[in-house]
């Protein structure tokens, strides 16, 4: 797999060890290194750090530490997709990007709905405002195309070489047993404390041999407490793994195919399940039709080095489908991104404080 970024094979492995399954105890990178050290690489603790510390500053990373899952958090996020004619695109754009409330939008190929934006709000109620605000604005209809079902979350890009699975070991490794006995609840809510932690940490951990530590001293908890939290978080569901988070264009994954289909609804959760299964499917979910503009109820998000390889991916996806019924070339579409028009992240702030209740 060829990166556009010059990886030596210990950084190779680095980035391929841990996209998920870091541990979660007083000194980390000791049993991380260790583990590493029993699949062959040779690299100790302070090596580890320095390690990540290194391809974080040079872009490699796009963070280290945990992957917040903002749904369980609070509020509400949606996908967005709406018209931009060619002689209005960056004012429309402009008006778009410039509500806080949007956090991704990108241009995408498609004859006639190529703005592709999130939404992401303290309460599912603002949703509906905040479209009515940005078509009062523009004069264009916008299409909300919210979650049904969630097959698939799972952004991981491996590269060539030590621990990426080609050896018949499963690709990186899993250490998310190391750390406290914490019991998921089923509360909903945040107390402050968690809504403190959650943002101290939503942009990583400290690179330090003791980061869980120095977010404590952060929120003036202690270690204790910090480390039991977020592994009951991650059991519930609210962190999403913990280790680093590559920036795929750095490693060479610019083929960003969003492709769509227009699924038998009594087919959805059985196809929903085996595309999800599809390795390279980073992304999957069941969302609305819109009649007369959007016929398609699935997603499933494609990442590729090439344009040949996301075709290639593209079509065993379309494989998959075809297993399941008779997949016509009006049945689907692909919609690659052409141009990042703002990339801000959720704001997680406003989402945790709106559902976070005093102790």
């Amino acid at each position: 797999m060829s990166t556009d970024v010059d990886l030596a094979d210990r950084e190779r492995a680095v980035v391929n060890a841990f996209q998920g399954g870091f541990p979660v105890v007083e000194r980390p990178f000791e049993p991380a290194a260790s583990a590493m050290r029993d699949r062959g690489v040779d690299i100790d603790a302070t090596e580890l750090l320095e390690t990540i510390r290194e391809l974080d500053d040079r872009g490699v990373l796009s963070r280290f530490g945990p992957l917040v899952n903002a749904q369980e958090i609070g509020g509400a996020a949606t996908l967005v997709a709406m018209h931009a004619p060619d002689d209005r695109f960056d004012e429309i754009v402009d008006a778009v990007n410039a509500r806080r409330e949007v956090a991704h939008n990108y241009e995408r190929e498609h004859p006639y709905l190529n703005v592709w934006f999130v939404v992401s709000v303290p309460a599912e109620d603002r949703v509906e405002a905040v479209l009515d605000a940005i078509e009062d604005e523009t004069g264009q209809e916008t299409y909300n195309l919210p979650k049904r079902r969630e097959f698939r979350v799972e952004a991981k890009f491996y590269v060539d070489g030590p621990l990426d699975g080609s050896d018949g070991e499963p690709a990186g490794i899993d250490l998310s047993n190391l750390g406290p006995d914490a019991a998921p609840t089923d509360g909903a809510t945040l107390s402050p404390a968690e809504r403190d932690l959650v943002l101290e940490i939503q942009d990583g951990l400290p690179l330090s041999e003791t980061p869980y530590a120095d977010v404590a001293d952060a929120i003036g908890r202690t270690p204790e407490r910090v480390r039991e939290t977020i592994k009951r978080f991650e059991r519930e569901g609210k962190i999403r793994r913990i280790g680093v988070v590559p920036n795929h264009y750095a490693l060479g994954y610019t083929e960003n195919g969003m492709t769509v289909w227009n699924v038998p609804d009594d087919l959805v959760g059985e196809v929903g399940s085996e595309v999800a299964a599809l390795p390279f499917v980073t992304h999957c979910y069941e969302r609305p039709r819109h009649e007369g503009v959007w016929p398609y109820n699935f997603f499933a998000m494609t990442h590729g080095r090439s344009e040949a390889e996301s075709r290639r991916r593209i079509a065993q996806v379309r494989e998959t489908m075809a297993d399941h019924w008779d997949v016509t070339d009006d049945d689907w579409d692909s919609l690659f991104s052409t141009k990042i028009l703002k990339k801000t992240g959720i704001r997680l702030a406003e989402r945790a404080d709106a559902n976070t209740v005093s102790e």
